[in-house]
């Protein structure tokens, strides 16, 4: 298990991380959202040890991350930079990551690299951003760590790569129950790969979800009243939000879809329909719900 205990982190007192608690089961795959500057690539750092905390404990199965070699041979963190590679070669690479993992095995390095086939003996100062990222991704995986660490997970990879990535993640989850986390602004990707997703924003974590109970808990109904209606005319539901707008009126609320789109459907209106949200429309809602901005959100 992944565990962060009252976390903070400051760079020249800006608060990059504030006060955080966090649990990662084991075995799961779980997706870190928020904007640009909302502290993602801190945690990652702070969970593999790359950075130390200033305050609280990180740990891994009970043990403390930093400066810990034995908590350090379980995990792998492909960051969002590649330049510390810039001078190998992908089998320069292969016997990088060999050294510091005995688990590594060839036999998963050589099966992937026929998926992927890039060059085995250049300097990957000559690959693209993209083929940086696979190559990295292949070490990684043959390392066959417990816990593998991604920033920006899929960035600078064409959709077909997207593609051959994700189901090499899937399958060694499958093969080794490996936990995989994986930071992203891109809400659809996160969505196709992690069963939980947990929201960061300022320094803070907003709240952590599992993904399929986050997407059924939260609807959107669309009506026809002869009035404008408000939240007291639906004391019965868990109203997140209500628009009324050129005569139609929609309603977003949490629980089940089935009982409220028949709570509305008892006050008459002249139609009335579920309408399906997108991942990043429940973000949003959910962050509305809990006072904050969406215009705010990107900043």
């Amino acid at each position: 298990m992944i565990k962060l205990e009252n976390v903070t982190k400051k760079f020249d007192g800006f608060v990059a991380l504030d006060n955080v608690s966090l649990e990662i089961p084991k075995g799961s795959a779980y997706g870190l959202l928020g904007s640009n500057g909302a502290g993602k690539s801190t945690m990652l750092r702070l969970l593999t040890g790359v950075y130390k905390a200033d305050g609280g404990v990180v740990s891994i199965d009970g043990i403390p991350v930093y400066d810990n070699a034995a908590a350090k041979e379980k995990l792998i963190f492909i960051s969002d930079e590649t330049a510390q590679y810039s001078q190998m070669t992908l089998n320069r690479m292969r016997k990088f990551y060999k050294t510091f993992y005995p688990n590594f095995s060839d036999e998963i390095f050589t099966r992937l690299h026929g998926f992927l086939k890039l060059p085995l003996n250049k300097k990957t100062s000559s690959f693209s951003k993209g083929m940086k990222r696979q190559a990295a991704v292949i070490c990684a995986i043959a390392a066959r760590p417990e816990y593998l660490f991604l920033d920006e997970a899929f960035d600078g990879l064409d959709p077909t790569m997207r593609i051959a990535v994700k189901k090499m993640m899937i399958d060694a989850m499958s093969n080794s129950e490996m936990t995989v986390v994986i930071s992203s602004h891109n809400l659809k990707e996160v969505e196709e790969f992690c069963d939980t997703v947990g929201m960061l924003h300022q320094g803070k974590i907003i709240f952590t979800r599992d993904l399929s109970e986050l997407k059924g808990n939260i609807h959107k109904i669309q009506a026809s009243f002869d009035r404008e209606v408000t939240k007291d005319d639906f004391p019965e539901l868990d109203v997140l939000l209500i628009e009324n707008n050129l005569g139609l009126t929609y309603i977003i609320a949490k629980g089940d879809a089935d009982k409220d789109i028949q709570a509305v459907k008892d006050k008459n209106p002249s139609f009335c329909d579920l309408i399906p949200l997108s991942l990043e429309e429940i973000f949003i809602y959910e962050m509305e719900a809990l006072g904050y901005d969406k215009n705010q959100l990107d900043s």
